[in-house]
């Protein structure tokens, strides 16, 4: 309780003060009654006049009349009317208590402590409970500048009277735990400096210098705009805060930092009207080319504009409140200057009457001579204040370059009113004086209600919803008109509504400013910051291979997909990897199908060749329907080439490899049935030769060996068979068959080398056969073939990358298949087309007699029998085949000689020769 006395006391000190015309700095206000009571703070001067510290406490000194100060609050006195005239309150008549602060906190606070004073105590009681004190004011329009808004909400939160400010702007007055009771009619820096770092990166600058006063609203205007912008990869240069007392050295100081920072284009000032004039008038003669962000303090100050020759410092961009019609407001103006019963009891009203009248012989500048005009207001008298034309339009002259300063505050007071309709329509307010101002606080808070043809509410913090103006200053003929918007900012959607094409180019032509730490990095290139330096200031190093940077001033090259695309050193863009296979247009691809169809023509050829000749002793030597099987096979395996040939797919890659396994398995199973019964055919150990007899079944043989490889392809096919694979290189795409698991694959063609190294022992053992009829020596030849030519396939396969790795299977497939087609069938061609008197059956006899008598006379005969001479041996065997005619076709009965003469010509018969075995020779 102590320290209310104390506050008291200390405020009762401050309240001792002179009658007006004693001490014209007192506090003096303009009051009209009414049931309810609206307080009103406004700057109508524009400084505190401090002629020598102050010892004791005593009244302030006001100068510099401020006439848009004024304005406002002749706006305020028009709004309460207007109310008091309509049917919103019913009956319930507003008055109001209006202060100057003449822009000082000090004053600000003495002002409002008379609010929250009732009207018969010049303090509040220290006893009484706060919810149950009615003060005199219900509620308080004001103030102008933030810091002084803070320090008058600070004082209004004892009370909770609800304070709504026409512009004080401060972020952190958002914050209803410091402020609950403040409100504004205007939008929070927080939208103006989001909206001012949305005009900076649609413009495309990153490198900001900022100046601001160096007070509360100052320093968290900067705090926010910083916060926004450099998530974003907007830098600030240089942060200059300005004292509230202005010497030429501080100007001097920012003039020389604003030349040496010559990258610095764009400049944000939160700074007051009178720096902005003091920093344009020491840049007079110089062409500086800046473009100047201005924040709503000074972006529509006729004390600004009013300079000449402003199109040398650049071009100034400002936002300022979304202004209304004020039609009506001028009209009411024009009266209140004329009525001497409007000025009354208004001082502020009373002293600008006098300045105008003492200036309007002036023939200098009339606005400054309004502004410091020496007056004493104890000469103030009540009597017609006779001006010229000319002075009755200087209100209205300082409305236009201020958009928003009618509408802002008169929005404050329909806020209120508004407040004290919604809290009394219910009839409950049959006595006025008693409502509470934390009541109508809650009202106001929730009021809704449409000016000038807009929805206007207030969100949670206290903020309204409405937004900003964007204007442009022009200056033609040392003029500057500032009132030119170009653009409206809606704080809902965050952006930019532009009224025509033509504002919206004025924006987009900002663009052609450059105002960067660093020139832009080409495509191809990506920003290499120093440490230590802004993100903004960088150097521009080349993308490595296979990486691209398409948008300019990238922090980091992107990578391709490397997959599918690549790029060049320094590449702005990816390129599409070229997909790369064996294609049928390749050279080499055309001559390797040549050949697997000349290969295709030569079976069919064969074949014809052996149908037509089926009946001749070489056809019928060369194993009858085997060789048609082979042939067959050999014709599976040239067209299986044609798979190997195209861009694969997972189909063709299994079909391929399948046909050629299991054709080739088939063929080389036929070709050593053929070296299986040429073996038994002349082997001479008898023990061999039973055993040889038992295991020699060719159906079974082929089907069985065939059949271990359709197992193995089977299960190649189940486990992991061949498949379609992409395999990127640095510029292409390689389209290939996976050959799945390598090692079934490898198995497949082991178990193919298998069969043929057995064809190869079997053939190799009887390749002395009769000369024209020698098969085994030519099974020989075409697995050497298929062994060479397989031999070296393997080492090239394996090392080898690249589109013609299946070119070498396919190479090695054909030289196989060719061996074995030549080797088997080229000489029995040869001998059926070139050497007809060889293909006959005593040809045929000639050449087995000649055989056998040498191998009969080579052999030690037991017992010591004699060899068999040549004539008596080739007679019996001439009369054998006689009287056998079916010898050589009959591959079923076993030759029985019991006629023959030498026993030891008998002897090779038996061990050697049927007339299956025969045939086959």
């Amino acid at each position: 309780m102590g320290s209310f006395w104390i506050l008291c006391i200390c405020f009762a000190l401050f309240f001792s003060r002179a009658e007006s015309c004693q001490n014209p700095g007192d506090l003096i206000k303009a009051s009209s009654p009414g049931d309810i009571i609206i307080g009103g703070l406004f700057s109508i001067h524009t400084n505190v006049k401090y002629s020598h510290l102050p010892r004791r406490p005593e009244a302030l000194v006001c100068e510099g009349f401020n006439t848009v100060g004024l304005i406002r609050m002749i706006s305020m006195i028009h709004a309460i009317e207007e109310i008091n005239n309509s049917t919103l309150l019913n009956g319930i008549k507003l008055g109001y208590d209006i202060y100057d602060t003449c822009s000082d906190v000090t004053n600000a606070v003495q002002a409002t402590m008379e609010f929250i004073s009732n009207s018969s105590q010049s303090c509040v009681e220290p006893h009484c409970k706060n919810t149950d004190f009615v003060p005199k004011v219900k509620a308080v329009v004001g103030c102008e500048y933030s810091e002084i808004s803070i320090a008058v909400a600070r004082v209004l939160n004892i009370q909770l009277i609800p304070q709504i400010s026409y512009a004080s702007s401060a972020e952190m007055l958002s914050d209803k735990r410091r402020f609950p009771a403040f409100l504004r009619s205007i939008p929070s820096d927080k939208h103006q400096t989001k909206a001012m770092v949305k005009l900076v990166d649609m413009s495309g600058w990153n490198w900001i210098g900022t100046i601001a006063t160096d007070d509360i609203y100052g320093r968290s205007a900067i705090e926010s705009f910083i916060s926004q912008a450099t998530p974003i990869g907007i830098c600030v240069d240089f942060k200059e805060f300005i004292p509230l007392v202005i010497s030429d050295t501080i100007i001097h100081n920012i003039i020389e930092l604003i030349r040496k920072e010559e990258r610095v284009k764009v400049i944000v000032a939160f700074a007051s009207p009178s720096f902005m004039k003091k920093l344009f008038q020491a840049f007079e003669g110089e062409i500086l080319d800046k473009i100047w962000i201005a924040s709503d303090s000074w972006s529509t100050s006729s004390e600004v504009s009013a300079l000449p020759n402003l199109n040398n410092i650049g071009k100034v961009i400002g936002f300022t409140s979304q202004s209304e019609n004020p039609t009506s407001f001028y009209e009411y103006l024009k009266n209140v200057k004329i009525n001497i019963e409007a000025v009354k009891n208004n001082i502020f009203l009373k002293e600008y009457r006098a300045r105008v009248s003492g200036c309007s012989q002036h023939t200098g500048d009339f606005d400054s001579c309004v502004s410091n005009y020496t007056l004493d207001l104890c000469s103030l008298v009540e009597k017609k204040q006779e001006t010229q034309d000319t002075k009755e339009e200087f209100l209205l002259r300082n409305i236009r370059p201020y958009p928003g300063i009618v509408s802002n505050t008169q929005l404050a007071v329909q806020a209120i009113a508004q407040g004290i309709h919604d809290l009394c329509k219910d009839g409950t307010c049959h006595n006025p004086k008693i409502i509470s101002p934390w009541e109508l606080l809650d009202a106001v808070k929730k009021v809704a209600f449409t000016y000038e043809g807009k929805e206007v509410c207030f969100d949670p913090n206290g903020d309204p919803n409405v937004g900003y103006s964007i204007v442009m200053w022009k200056t033609d003929n040392g003029t500057t008109e500032v009132q030119n918007v170009v653009a409206q900012y809606d704080i809902d959607e965050g952006d930019f509504v532009f009224p025509d094409f033509t504002k919206k180019q004025a924006i987009l032509d900002l663009q052609k400013v450059i105002s960067k730490c660093s020139d832009s990095c080409t495509k191809g290139q990506f920003r290499k910051t120093a440490g230590g330096q802004h993100t903004c200031c960088f150097e521009c190093v080349n993308c490595t291979g296979n990486h691209y940077s398409d948008p300019r001033d990238m922090y980091q090259c992107l990578p391709c997909d490397h997959h599918t695309e690549w790029s060049l050193p320094g590449g702005a863009e990816c390129s599409k990897k070229e997909l790369e296979y064996f294609m049928l247009s390749d050279v080499f691809a055309i001559a390797l199908l040549i050949a697997a169809a000349t290969g295709v023509a030569l079976v069919c050829v064969i074949v014809v060749i052996f149908i037509r000749h089926r009946k001749t002793p070489v056809v019928k030597a060369s194993g009858g329907a085997i060789c048609y099987v082979i042939l067959l096979c050999l014709f599976c395996n040239f067209v299986c080439s044609v798979f190997f040939v195209g861009q694969p797919r997972n189909m063709i890659c299994q079909v391929r490899q399948v046909l050629y396994g299991l054709s080739f398995a088939c063929c080389v199973s036929c070709i050593l049935v053929k070296s299986f019964k040429i073996l038994l055919a002349f082997n001479f150990n008898a023990d061999v030769q039973a055993v040889l007899r038992k295991l020699y079944r060719p159906v079974a043989i082929i089907i069985g060996s065939t059949g271990i490889q359709v197992l193995i392809c089977t299960l190649w096919l189940i486990l992991n068979g061949p498949h379609e694979e992409r395999v990127p290189y640095e510029r292409t795409i390689l389209l290939q068959c996976n050959e799945g698991s390598y090692v079934v694959f490898g198995v497949m063609l082991g178990y193919i080398a298998l069969l043929a190294a057995v064809c190869f022992v079997c053939a190799f053992k009887v390749r002395k056969l009769p000369e024209n009829y020698n098969e085994a020596k030519f099974i020989t030849f075409g697995m050497l073939v298929y062994f060479i030519s397989w031999v070296i396939f393997v080492p090239i396969y394996v090392t080898s990358t690249g589109k013609y790795v299946q070119a070498i299977e396919l190479v090695v497939i054909l030289i196989s298949s060719y061996g074995i087609l030549i080797c088997q069938f080229f000489p029995k061609c040869y001998v059926i087309l070139f050497k007809k008197e060889h293909n006959t059956k005593d040809a045929f006899l000639k050449n087995v007699y000649e055989y056998a008598t040498k191998t009969a006379n080579n052999i030690a005969l037991p017992n010591g029998l004699p060899p068999a001479s040549k004539s008596t041996a080739k007679e019996e065997d001439s009369a054998f085949c006689k009287t056998n005619p079916g010898f050589l076709a009959d591959e079923t009965s076993q030759v029985r000689r019991n006629d023959i003469q030498h026993e030891s010509f008998q002897r090779i018969l038996d061990n050697t020769f049927s007339r299956k075995r025969v045939a086959s020779v």
